[in-house]
């Protein structure tokens, strides 16, 4: 694989915060976007045992819920509302933006793949997903 055939990515680590005070966290998914072949997806895999270990009243559906706007909006579903009709750039720089709240995201970092589903799939292996 040439270099040239390399693309630049940016991608930031989700995480539930289910007491934002205690600043502890869980990574449940990954938003991934590709300004070069136009891809912005996210993936998620929330483990929802280690949550509740965190925190026994956590509101699973409401974090359910949330994380699927997430892939709903980077898909660019339209019942996810105006956000979801943003140009995907702008996409993600509003779900990566800073907020409190229960759903966070870490700063966002860059990479270079040849194939954004690929490198997204690697990161949710190596950052998210319960390690072999």
């Amino acid at each position: 694989m040439r270099a040239a055939e390399m693309a630049v990515y940016d991608y930031a680590i989700v995480r539930v915060v289910p007491r934002v005070e205690r600043e502890e966290f869980i990574n449940a998914g990954v938003i991934l976007s590709c300004q070069k072949s136009g891809f912005l997806q996210a993936a998620i895999a929330l483990d929802e045992e280690r949550l509740l270990a965190m925190d026994p009243h956590v509101d699973i559906d409401s974090v359910r819920r949330h994380l699927a706007a997430i892939v709903a909006i980077c898909a660019g579903d339209a019942g996810c509302g105006p956000i979801a009709q943003l140009p995907f750039r702008q996409r993600f720089h509003w779900l990566t933006a800073r907020r409190s709240a229960i759903i966070q995201t870490s700063p966002a970092h860059t990479g270079r793949c040849a194939d954004a589903a690929a490198a997204l799939e690697h990161i949710m292996d190596r950052m998210v997903r319960p390690l072999p």
